[in-house]
Parts: C-alpha cells; structure tokens; sequence
C-alpha cells in the first residue's frame, strides 16, 4: 500500500469501510488540498522572506509598517489586492489558452509534489522512478509558459515565452545529468531509496560520495535549476527591463498569482530534489540528531536552499541570451557528461 494511502487510513479509520474507488478519490482530494495549502503559505513567507533578504542586502529596511513587526502582513495585503482585482483579458488574445496557461504552469508544480519524501513514513507516491517522472511533470509548465505568451498576442509576452522554452529546454539536459551521476551510484531511481542510500552521517550524503565528482554534480543541478524556474540570473523570460514582464506582461488579478504561485511552488520543488538526491533528504547529518523529526530536515534542507536563490537573485546581474546558451551548451553539459564518465569508470575499475 502507498504511503500515502496508509497514512490516510490510519489517520480516518472510517475509509476502510467505504469502497475503494471513492477512499481514494477522497484521499486523492484531500492529498492535493494539502499540498495546495502548503504553497500558498510557502509563498507567502518566501515573497515576504525575499523582500526582507533584498532589504538587507541593499542596505534598505523592507516592508516593516503593515502587519505590524516587520511588516509581516504585507503579502497578505497585496494577495488580497490581487483577489479583488479585475480580471482584465486583451480584447484580441486567445481567450481560452490565455485562461488556461496559469492553470498548467501550476498544477505543474503541484503535481512535482507527488513524490517528495517527506520523511520515511510520508511519502506521498512511492514510485520505483521517482524521479524521472519529477523531472518529467515539471516539463510541462514549458507549455504553459509558451501558451500564456502565445495567447497574449503581445510581442514581448511571446519574446518571454520562446526565451523560457529555449531556456527551460536547454537547462534540463545538464540538470538530469548531474542527476544521473547520482542515479549511477545509488542504483535507483525512487526517492525513498535515494535517500536511504544516504544513511550514516554527513559525510555518507551523495555531495560528498564520490568526492569531488558529486559535489560539482550538485552545483551543476542547483545551476541548471535557477534556470529551469526562471530564478536570476537566468530572468530572461521575464526580463521587466527589456520586455516590461515578459510572459506573464497582460495577465493581472488571480492568473497572475497563479503564474507566481507556480514560481514559488517549483523553486521549492527544485530545492526538495536537490535536498533528496544529494543532502540526505530527511536524515540528519550526525546520528545525535535523530530525535529531531525528518519533515523538520527535510523542509530545512529545501528552505536553505532557497534562501540562496534569493540570495544569488540581489547578487548577481541578468545573463544575456548568448551567454544563458554558452553556459548550458559549452560548460554544464560538457562538465556533467564528463562526470557521468568518470562515476562510471571509478564504479567499473
């Protein structure tokens, strides 16, 4: 049984008496209800989180007057200045796509949500490849993104959607095969045996297996994965100051809090990925740490590294176009191919 759906009917014993086909169209619901109610106060702290982190390293106070300290309330004043707003449609945009494309880049990231390992006990699907099919669902928002510029019929909304699609395209080739450097000495696929193929102490993390090697698979992924959700400096697709919003320039009120929703929920997903496949997922780093719950190290994991994508985005400047395709194509491609060489030699010899 899935352990989800264990951890539902331990949790409401009743569901055991009903029939199959609707316990787990209930749990199905309710799994999802869940992980939507995550993101959005993910998002909330992280946009409130990021405009202190820029407040700071701009030498600037941030929010600090509504809400009270530190200006806390003040994403939840403009979420809800979003939902009041008017929803405004071009008069000569392709009104069903252009409805559509919020919805697909988000239920693209809720979906990658799926097969997170929580912890030893909560995974939502345990599925034998895990990862590949993360890697594959988190593809789809690609075609939101180029539906929503498209759509639009706005020349800098379809600049942004072919500079995501070229973007996310090119990056989630380096990005899978640093994975794959991992996948290599781990033997698995699942995100519950690539984690516990981690068990021990820090050093028994995959970062540091293979040293030197996996370590510069990590930064590899973590590179291709600013990329792959937009985070600077790989901006370009939204680029305010060359093409005002880029792929996202006419939406306005509740489709476009579901575009930044999507942003947020994949820059979790990203760091939850790397936090499994190299920083031992749940498991602490000594074993004197144990008594802290997984779900704490795990979310802890994820949140560090999301700090350090804000941190890169008030750091560093905006990549061209040119310079965007050099980095994948000539640097991280031929880096992880080259590291998938060497595991491979290192595991046969």
């Amino acid at each position: 049984m899935e352990p989800l759906v264990q951890f539902f009917f331990n949790l409401l014993p009743f569901l055991s008496d009903w029939p199959e086909w609707l316990a787990l169209t209930v749990i199905g619901v309710a799994a999802a209800i869940m992980m939507f109610g995550f993101i959005a106060i993910f998002a909330l702290i992280a946009i409130w989180l990021e405009r202190k982190i820029s407040g700071h390293m701009q030498d600037r106070l941030g929010p600090m007057e509504v809400g009270g300290w530190h200006g806390w309330a003040q994403t939840i004043a403009d979420t809800v200045k979003l939902l009041v707003k008017e929803d405004i449609i071009p008069e000569k945009a392709d009104r069903p796509l252009f409805k559509l494309a919020p919805m697909i880049v988000f239920t693209a990231a809720l979906s990658g949500f799926a097969v997170l390992p929580w912890s030893s006990e909560f995974i939502p699907a345990d599925l034998d490849v895990g990862l590949l099919y993360i890697l594959s669902i988190s593809s789809f928002a690609v075609i939101g993104i180029l539906m929503g510029g498209w759509s639009s019929n706005n020349k800098w909304s379809l600049y942004g959607a072919m500079r995501g699609v070229s973007q996310v395209v090119s990056y989630e080739i380096p990005a899978a095969l640093a994975l794959l450097a991992v996948i290599m000495s781990a033997g698995t696929m699942s995100m519950r045996g690539l984690v516990m193929a981690q068990s021990g102490n820090i050093l028994d993390w995959n970062v540091f297996n293979f040293f030197p090697l996996t370590t510069i698979a990590f930064f590899i992924y973590f590179i291709a994965s600013l990329a792959e959700v937009n985070r600077t400096p790989f901006d370009l697709p939204e680029g305010e100051s060359e093409l005002v919003g880029g792929f996202h320039t006419e939406y306005s009120a509740m489709r476009f809090a579901f575009f930044f929703l999507g942003e947020y929920a994949n820059m979790f997903v990203v760091s939850a990925i790397a936090a499994t496949v190299f920083l031992g997922g749940w498991l602490p780093p000594f074993e004197a740490l144990g008594f802290i719950p997984g779900p704490l190290w795990f979310v802890g994991k994820a949140l560090l590294l999301v700090f350090v994508q804000m941190w890169l985005r008030w750091t560093l400047p905006r990549l061209r176009v040119d310079q965007l395709m050099y980095t994948c194509w000539k640097v991280l491609t031929p880096f992880s191919m080259a590291i998938i060489l060497l595991i491979g030699l290192w595991k046969v010899l």
